[in-house]
């Protein structure tokens, strides 16, 4: 053959090469899988086919990467509400929690009338070390101004690699000229257990904020002090905690579980059933237990809980918890990008899946199902909650439900006594929060050197805030309302002293202040003092039906819940 004549056939035949290829592979993947991976193929190449469209000879340019990336999270939204997907940069962000530290400068803020305001400094951290303070204002990193700076973008420019250096000029009270400082970034540890005390002379309180790498061993120190400063009963707070890393939350459970429990189990279409079961080696295993929960409960706190609660092994306390019982794994894309996909349902002991009900697709109204229970009564009474999933029981026959969140041992409500509009107006636009802070700066040094929670109180109770609040919103186009604002007095000042604190203090103190008038805790403490932690048999509970830890509690008292967006840098 003339070698012109080769060379002019040879692209023919290595597309009949490429076209037998794919005939022959489609036939093997056919045979062998039943057609559905040549279904997949089919639906990828009209999705590459459309995407090659649109590129080719759709009227505008169009940034094919960013319509991408804005499909992938539409994909997934037609599976489940809980398989999401996250570009590279948000997946760094959405991981940052659950990881044992980050990057930064070492301090938390809010953003306060357009600025950055630093609410602490993190203990032997780069600011601390540098002498940055609370109360101080960061006005500018290097050469770029915060002041008006979306939250997120300020990240960016307070965080970095560790090791690199930022200067930043800082606004502090009383001095009318800018302060320098160079920082260089380093390892901030992130904190889940974020809180624990002795509340008196025997129970012991542990705050867990979120379920990270470093949570298990946070709880082990927390358990270990509190068990040196006299801990005989043990009341863990799981309200707001959306979850995290389930074996995490397997292992903490653990603690309390004797050998050969179930804790988990979880079983998806491509993933067996797997149990994962107590070791017999916590430290804690008959230690009077009270788990706290509500709707913000969700995920590996609901494995805790429930794990608890079917189990037998302690009382839950509070609202019925959020009801997210599917297993997400992640999976990275080469750009760093993330896609965690629902893989498995997990369920409780008794065999029951906490997930509550949802329509594909209907992302909306899975969003918004905590309003619906709101509207319908749910946080107010307990006739109100809708157990509509099938009966399951406990270990020693106790009725629980599946099918939508766990539902407490012990309810306790929420109230609206000295709810008035003119409190909820001030609480929803800022201004409680906007006057509180601003009273701490002016008198952080005084406030400051109080040190304990209790001491800030019996302060503040004589500074006569509420007077001074008024006057402070009226200046702010909030009419005063007398009547109203004697009817909210205790949530005025409850919320007023909370901030306050807040601002100046620790966690701690924040959290002891409101421990005190907390309904939720109340009852905890209730039910450890009289010995009724530990759940009894029905048929003890039909001989006596005074037990309390088989009452629902009739009290009801507002909770202060701090809404100020604090972020760490």
């Amino acid at each position: 053959m003339n070698p012109d004549t080769k060379h002019r056939f040879t692209p023919l035949l290595i597309a009949i090469g490429t076209i037998v290829g794919i005939f022959v592979g489609s036939f093997y993947t056919s045979h062998f899988s039943g057609g559905r991976i040549n279904i997949i193929n089919t639906g990828s190449s009209k999705v590459g086919y459309l995407l090659q469209l649109i590129d080719n000879i759709y009227v505008d340019t169009v940034d094919m990467n960013s319509l991408i990336e804005d499909a992938m999270p539409l994909i997934l939204s037609e599976l489940d509400p809980h398989s999401s997907y996250f570009g590279p940069k948000d997946a760094e962000e959405a991981n940052e929690n659950l990881k044992g530290s980050f990057s930064g400068i070492g301090v938390q803020f809010t953003m306060e009338q357009d600025t950055v305001n630093v609410m602490s400094v993190i203990h032997s951290g780069p600011a601390e070390k540098v002498g940055i303070l609370a109360g101080d204002r960061i006005v500018t990193a290097d050469t770029t101004s915060l002041v008006g700076m979306e939250s997120d973008d300020v990240m960016k420019h307070l965080k970095g690699e560790k090791g690199s250096k930022v200067k930043l000029g800082v606004k502090r009270h009383g001095s009318k000229d800018l302060q320098y400082f160079t920082v260089v970034r380093g390892d901030i540890p992130v904190v889940s257990v974020d809180a624990y005390y002795m509340m008196g002379d025997k129970t012991g309180y542990i705050r867990v904020k979120n379920f990270g790498e470093q949570t298990y061993a946070e709880m082990l120190v927390a358990l270990a002090d509190l068990n040196m400063e006299g801990m005989k009963q043990l009341i863990v707070d799981l309200r707001g905690n959306q979850g995290g890393y389930m074996h995490i939350a397997i292992q903490m459970v653990n603690e309390f579980l004797p050998s050969g429990k179930l804790i988990v189990y979880t079983e998806g279409r491509k993933s067996p059933r797997e149990e994962f079961r107590s070791d017999g080696r916590g430290a804690f295993q008959k230690l009077p237990l009270v788990v706290l929960v509500d709707e913000g409960s969700a995920s590996a706190s609901e494995i805790f809980a429930g794990a608890i609660q079917d189990n037998d092994r302690g009382t839950i306390i509070g609202r019925r918890t959020f009801g997210k019982g599917l297993v997400q794994q992640p999976k990275e894309f080469r750009d760093g990008s993330v896609v965690r996909l629902t893989v498995a349902r997990y369920y409780s002991p008794s065999g029951r899946c906490i997930q509550k009900p949802y329509e594909k697709g209907h992302g909306e109204e899975y969003d918004n199902e905590l309003i619906a229970r709101y509207e319908r009564g749910e946080f107010f009474s307990q006739d109100s909650i809708h157990n509509e999933g099938p009966q399951y029981k406990t270990s020693i026959g106790r009725i629980v439900y599946g099918g939508g969140g766990i539902t407490p041992d012990i309810f306790v409500p929420e109230d609206t006594t000295g709810m008035t509009s003119y409190y909820r107006e001030a609480f929803l636009t800022g201004l409680i929060r906007q006057f509180a802070f601003a009273y701490s700066d002016e008198n952080r040094a005084k406030l400051t050197s109080l040190r304990t929670a209790d001491r800030m109180e019996q302060y503040l109770k004589r500074e006569n805030l509420l007077e001074k609040f008024a006057q402070f919103a009226e200046k702010r186009q909030l009419r005063r309302r007398n009547l109203m604002l004697q009817k909210s007095r205790r949530l005025f000042e409850r919320n007023i002293y909370g901030n306050i604190i807040y601002n100046v203090g620790e966690m701690k103190d924040y959290l002891q202040f409101l421990s005190k008038e907390d309904p939720v805790v109340i009852k905890a403490q209730e039910i450890l003092n009289k010995g009724l932690s530990f759940p009894v048999k029905v048929e003890e509970t039909k001989k006596d039906s005074s037990k309390e830890a088989r009452l629902y509690s009739s009290e009801s008292f507002p909770l202060h819940q701090n809404t100020v967006r604090v972020f760490r840098c």
